[in-house]
């Protein structure tokens, strides 16, 4: 094609499309030998202005291809051809994809790489992470689209990285201190080939974990497609966030991306080098370690490099505090598949200079039965979404023999999993997360209810340890509906007093409910949105979740950096230091001692159906017991702001079925 533009060979450092003076550098991987082509485009344009054929001999540097062109524009639409496929440039920074939400996009278009040479620097004001050490985090899980779309939310930009912007004042009045975002990196909403049967309506990949890009926030949360505007309003969004003192934390998938298996889309990886990116068997077939059709060579040097790379951008241009990675047990792997002890990619993000402050977190597990919870590899940085916290404790709470010990075990900071490293914050507790049942659902159904995602009722865990209080799904039964609202608050408490480190899923805090669907990946709409009208109706819900994350906040017995030593803690029966780890126990108690105001704790959970007698333990000297929570009784019982207008506890106490109480020593 002809063109006018003057070009240098460039250089190999960095790669992407970097500015330099008068013009853009390009540079990207590729085991390509020849035929390789840089082609320009109008942004929005399918006919390209230019086609730039890249000699080895003057645009090669080892595996890097690179060039030099001078005098371009401030913005346009690049792609990498090799041969005659047109790919997506790996450190593209922003993609030529639509910003309308489920438009099909990427069923009608290849999308590209788009640059634009910023002219007037993004103002930051002086922004600082707000560095909140680990154990004092309240992780809210949540989903941009979901969080605003719903008419009920009444926002400007209903959906987006700006809609969200008007919802900061309700993340304060929760209490909420870090919020995780499901990816916000670029993928393709409109990949699932399934209906819905029960609708007939077409279902998307909601939750998006099928990256197309990392290092391009998601289009479909900007509210204007024009220019690179979404990198200035996600960087808008993390801005106004640590402004209110919330950090910000991203779910990553590096584990494999949207290009799926041998028969998937080729839009980057897989034309430039499948055999370095991804891990393949010996006849090419690609190794589906984590159940979405590729497995991404996370350990060979070129994909950490991406990698870390990646994490860097997030943390120095997008001022991110933090990652919780999908399926981190594929990093712990090797080219071959198998798991390593020492795994670089990890390792190198641990020690990286400039990923020092961010937080690490690993779902630490992948597809193929790799399961870390509790020893994958940390270099004292890493935590670990603790699966094996939320199991006990779901069995726990809803009444299952034998879970006495494992769930004191759990309360107190999961020291049998973490203690080689010393440190309880490392545990991210959680009962429930966007993967499962939701709050409600977890006391409200016993079987998972999926047939709306089109897959027979196949896809989704089976195994959920939920209790549905006597009937499964929606009921007028007062007592099953006391019960179940019991239940939801003997949660909560079990999470807020647990040692560790708090996550909740957005929505819990007013009760949400997906109808049962334990795998709501596919949905938009109702079943995965916020219902801001279900908050208004749900205050008293509401006013208990906040309330326990005020008390967890406000106490530092519960927010400890080490783990309880025999002094610190007293374990309890239904008689006071005597307390029944056998099998059939359901019953747990114990005293939080504060050894500087003798405030101390006492913390009980009955999860039988009977109303036990409970004989407490002395207060300190000249303190008395007195009732802060009890599950049992309706708001605004259930949780007292000034325990002292009640009348102190005496020694011997009832409590009430599947409830729990937390007493404090004044």
């Amino acid at each position: 094609m002809e063109h006018n533009f003057a070009t240098e060979p460039g250089s190999p450092s960095p790669l992407g499309a970097s500015k330099v003076d008068h013009g853009v550098n390009f540079a990207f991987h590729s085991s390509a030998d020849n035929d390789v082509s840089l082609v320009l485009f109008a942004a929005g344009e399918k006919v390209p202005f230019a086609h730039f054929s890249l000699d080895p001999e003057l645009h090669r540097t080892g595996q890097v291809w690179h060039i030099t062109v001078k005098n371009l524009c401030s913005l346009f639409d690049y792609g990498i051809q090799i041969g005659k496929k047109l790919l997506i440039d790996p450190y593209a920074k922003c993609l030529s994809t639509s910003h309308e939400w489920a438009d099909s996009f990427y069923t009608e278009h290849q999308p590209l790489g788009r640059y634009q040479a910023q002219e007037t620097p993004f103002d930051w004001e002086n922004d600082t992470p707000p560095l909140i050490p680990f154990q004092n985090l309240i992780i809210y899980e949540m989903h941009i689209r979901g969080f605003t779309e719903d008419p009920s939310s009444h926002v400007q930009h209903p959906g987006t990285f700006l809609g969200m912007i008007e919802k900061i004042p309700h993340l304060k009045e929760l209490g909420v201190n870090a919020v995780e975002l499901l990816p916000v990196f670029e993928f393709d909403e409109c990949e699932n080939p399934l209906t819905n049967p029960q609708t007939g309506k077409k279902l998307l990949n909601y939750w998006g974990y099928s990256t197309v890009n990392f290092f391009s926030p998601m289009k479909r949360y900007a509210t204007t497609g024009e220019k690179c505007t979404v990198i200035e309003e996600f960087k808008t969004l993390v801005k106004e966030l640590h402004k209110n003192g919330i950090e910000v934390i991203l779910d990553v998938v590096y584990n494999h991306t949207a290009e799926g298996n041998e028969e998937g889309r080729n839009f980057s990886f897989r034309g430039l080098d499948e055999k370095t990116y991804y891990i393949l068997g010996p006849h090419g077939e690609y190794y589906n370690y984590t159940g979405c059709g590729n497995t991404f060579n996370c350990n060979d040097p070129v994909v950490s490099n991406l990698i870390v790379d990646s994490l860097r951008y997030w943390v120095t241009g997008m001022h991110i505090d933090g990652f919780r990675f999908d399926l981190a047990s594929i990093l712990t792997r090797s080219p071959e598949g198998h798991p390593l002890s020492d795994p670089p990619v990890v390792r190198r993000i641990a020690e990286d200079p400039l990923l020092k402050n961010a937080k690490l977190i690993a779902e630490a597990w992948d597809a193929a039965g790799l399961y870390q919870v509790g020893s994958f590899p940390s270099y004292g940085r890493w935590a670990e979404w603790n699966g094996k916290y939320r199991d006990i404790v779901r069995k726990f709470i809803k009444g299952t023999d034998g879970n006495a010990g494992p769930f004191a075990t759990a309360l107190a900071g999961s020291q049998d999993l973490y203690n080689y490293e010393g440190k309880p914050y490392f545990s991210i507790n959680f009962v429930t997360a966007h993967d499962g049942f939701s709050l409600r659902d977890l006391v409200s159904y016993n079987f998972k209810h999926n047939l709306a995602n089109g897959e027979n009722n196949q896809d989704g865990a089976n195994d959920n340890e939920s209790w549905n209080c006597g009937q499964e799904g929606p009921t007028t039964n007062a007592k099953i509906l006391m019960f179940r609202q019991r239940q939801m608050k003997n949660f909560v408490v079990a999470l807020m007093v647990s040692i560790g480190t708090p996550m909740m899923l957005m929505g819990d805090e007013y009760g949400h409910t997906h109808g049962g669907n334990n795998n709501t990946w596919c949905h938009d709409g109702p079943i995965n949105a916020f219902l801001w009208n279900k908050l208004t109706e749900e205050q008293e819900h509401f006013r208990f979740f906040k309330s326990m994350i005020a008390l967890r906040k406000s106490n530092p017995l519960l927010r400890r950096t080490e783990f309880l030593h025999p002094a610190d803690i007293d374990w309890h029966g239904l008689d006071a230091f005597h307390a029944d780890w056998s099998g059939p126990s359901r019953f747990v108690a114990y005293t939080l001692k504060d050894p500087i105001k003798e405030n101390h704790l006492y913390i009980a959970f009955n999860a039988t159906p009977t109303r036990p007698t409970v004989h407490l333990p002395p207060a300190p000297a000249h303190k008395k017991w007195y009732r802060l929570v009890d599950t049992s009784l309706a708001a605004p019982h259930d949780y007292i702001d000034d325990p002292t207008h009640f009348p102190p506890l005496k020694v011997i106490c009832k409590m009430e079925a599947y409830s729990s109480i937390i007493l404090v020593a004044l």
